[in-house]
């Protein structure tokens, strides 16, 4: 038997498809201009497909502009010796895989816009925690495992409070925060603090 939505959901969900559709049609030509010169920057696709995990672990394919050369993924098992942030997850400053468009589009977060299709789909939302892979959410302790309650966000506290400047640990406590506590207004005080945040790029990397 399907869950009954509170107000709460049934609101957030109605901003997220009027603020994704909004989105993907003002966004729709620098996506495509994006698309085309990613292809042309580097070898390898424009989009980057990856399995991310949604609310209650759901997985889901996750799309964004590929920044990093053609088989990132498998590279990164020489560099884990580099990583930069404790706990489960993988961020390198000077990460020698990113293509110099890549640099540019992961600093102003235009690297994201084509999430704005999981949104509309109901897979992800405007605001809530960052969908991980399912080897990070492995690696979790159980009280991490909490910011997997609520659908993954295009921007969360984390996002807007410093992004990879944050410690993991903090970081999911800032998610697990926003679970207990989320309404409309932190909603909507996330998405307008997202503004400066991606203008000033703090921590973006």
């Amino acid at each position: 038997m399907k869950a009954k939505w509170s107000l709460y959901e049934i609101v957030k969900r109605l901003i997220d498809i009027a603020g994704a559709s909004a989105g993907l049609v003002l966004a729709g030509p620098l996506m495509l201009a994006l698309a085309i010169v990613v292809k042309l920057d580097s070898p390898g696709p424009a989009f980057f497909r990856q399995v991310r995990l949604g609310k209650n672990g759901r997985p889901f394919t996750f799309l964004k502009f590929r920044s990093m050369q053609d088989g990132a993924t498998q590279l990164q098992v020489a560099l884990v010796g580099h990583n930069e942030v404790a706990g489960p997850v993988f961020k390198i400053q000077a990460d020698p895989r990113i293509t110099r468009l890549g640099r540019f589009i992961r600093k102003y977060s235009l690297d994201e816009l084509p999430q704005l299709w999981h949104v509309l789909l109901g897979e992800m939302s405007l605001v809530g925690p960052r969908p991980p892979i399912p080897e990070e959410v492995a690696g979790y302790e159980p009280w991490q495992r909490e910011r997997l309650a609520v659908k993954p966000g295009l921007t969360c506290t984390w996002q807007v409070s410093g992004r990879s400047n944050i410690p993991f640990d903090r970081w999911v406590e800032m998610d697990i925060e926003y679970v207990r506590t989320c309404d409309l207004l932190l909603d909507l005080k996330l998405l307008l603090l997202t503004i400066p945040a991606v203008i000033t790029a703090r921590g973006a990397y």
